[in-house]
C-alpha cells in the first residue's frame, strides 16, 4: 500500500463553527467548503491537513452517525511555542494543560477546540538524560 495523504476529520454538530476555530487559531484554509464538510490546509505547507465533517451526513455509516469528536488529541509543533501560547492565551482559549517544560523533551501547552478536541501545541527541546536513552538517535530533538 501507498499512502498519498493522512489527516484527521473531526465529526462535530457544527462544521461552520469549528471549521472557523481553525481558520482563526491556527491558520488553517479552506480548500472545499460545503455545509456538512470542510477540508483545511495550511497555507504553504501541504502536508497539514483537517477536515470537519457534519457528523449525522449520509456518508457516516448508521451506525457511527450522530457522533462527534471525542477522546481525540492532535499535536501541531510549532517553532516558537511562547508565541503562539500567548496568542492562543489572548484570544481567550482554555488552557488546559500550562506551559511547561518536559523531561521526554517538549515545551507544550494544551487547549481544545469547540468540540472538546485537545490540540497539544509543542516545540521540541533536548529531553533529559533518562529520556534521551530512549529515543531512536534519529528522533532525538536537538541540543
Amino acid at each position: 500500500m501507498r499512502v498519498t495523504s493522512y489527516y484527521p476529520v473531526l465529526m462535530t454538530r457544527d462544521v461552520a463553527g469549528t471549521a472557523a476555530f481553525w481558520r482563526t487559531h491556527f491558520g488553517l484554509a479552506p480548500l472545499f467548503s460545503s455545509d456538512w464538510y470542510v477540508h483545511l490546509q495550511l497555507p504553504g505547507n501541504d502536508a497539514v491537513n483537517l477536515a470537519v465533517l457534519d457528523g449525522s451526513h449520509a456518508t457516516i455509516p448508521e451506525a457511527a452517525r450522530g457522533r462527534s469528536a471525542a477522546g481525540l488529541l492532535i499535536n501541531f509543533e510549532v517553532d516558537d511555542v511562547d508565541a503562539v501560547h500567548a496568542r492562543l492565551l489572548a484570544a481567550g482559549l482554555p488552557m488546559l494543560l500550562p506551559l511547561r517544560d518536559e523531561d521526554f523533551g517538549q515545551r507544550h501547552f494544551i487547549t481544545q477546540d469547540p468540540n472538546g478536541v485537545l490540540i497539544d501545541v509543542i516545540k521540541p527541546i533536548p529531553p533529559s538524560a533518562e529520556f534521551a536513552a530512549q529515543y531512536d538517535p534519529s528522533a532525538l530533538p536537538p541540543a
